[in-house]
């Protein structure tokens, strides 16, 4: 008897271990998938935005995001069509600012997610700040007619302004390069499904772009080509409301 419960003690102390062990390597992972996307704290991203219908190109767009630590990105619509309108991203906090709009207006986390080309999707580069990730399980995938070992992950939203509420997220088992993820919205529903390219990025592998297949309307697809991402930082000045009614940033 005696002998059975310090078996079934040392069986429980292992697991405890083991499920520690997982905890640390899932949020090692998530900070690994990340880095692939976006490696410096204080970044431009370049992005050109490729939206289809029935597989045929409709349009495309170009936005410069800028972003830095603590939650905090600048997006600047630079298509002629779009041309001055910019979205200001503090933590929780959103606006969008409209051409000789004398105020910025206010919009929620969902308002992000909205238009032709999400908002939400071209400035989110990281998962690792907005979303508490769990162990799913190990599987194999299917890609092109070749099997790969993947690690599948699942992500909760852990502050307000997340893009999507839950993201199911399979990263390649050897090296943690994100390779697909399906976005939840907060009711519940798939809303897109993103696929990650890799490619390589001033001699590193890094993913060069990301294919959004939406789930509720299916006719469309997104393809978002980081053209550009480099090390920059924008003065402090920039992520104000205010200052940017009252400046047009064509320097950026």
């Amino acid at each position: 008897m005696f002998s059975s419960l310090l078996k079934i003690s040392a069986a429980i102390f292992i697991t405890l271990i083991a499920s520690s062990a997982v905890a640390k390597d899932v949020e090692t992972m998530v900070k690994n998938a990340d880095h692939y996307r976006l490696d410096s704290e204080s970044a431009r991203v370049v992005s050109m935005v490729s939206l289809y219908e029935n597989g045929q190109l409709d349009k495309t767009r170009e936005y410069n995001v800028y972003t830095r630590e603590n939650r905090e990105s600048l997006v600047l619509f630079k298509s002629q069509v779009e041309a001055g309108q910019k979205m200001l991203m503090l933590g929780d906090n959103y606006w969008l600012v409209m051409p000789k709009s004398r105020r910025p207006i206010r919009i929620t986390p969902m308002q992000k997610l909205l238009g032709e080309a999400s908002v939400g999707d071209i400035s989110t580069l990281t998962w690792s700040e907005d979303y508490q990730a769990t162990f799913v399980k190990p599987e194999t995938l299917e890609i092109d007619g070749d099997s790969r070992a993947v690690n599948y992950l699942r992500l909760r939203a852990s502050t307000k302004g997340a893009s999507y509420a839950k993201i199911d997220l399979w990263l390649d088992a050897e090296s943690d390069f994100p390779i697909k993820a399906d976005l939840y919205l907060r009711s519940g529903k798939l809303a897109k499904q993103a696929w990650f390219t890799s490619g390589d990025r001033q001699g590193k592998r890094r993913v060069v772009a990301m294919t959004l297949l939406d789930q509720i309307q299916p006719a469309k697809k997104t393809v978002i080509e980081y053209q550009d991402i480099s090390p920059f930082e924008l003065d402090d000045k920039y992520y104000n409301p205010a200052y940017l009614t009252r400046n047009a940033l064509s320097e950026l």
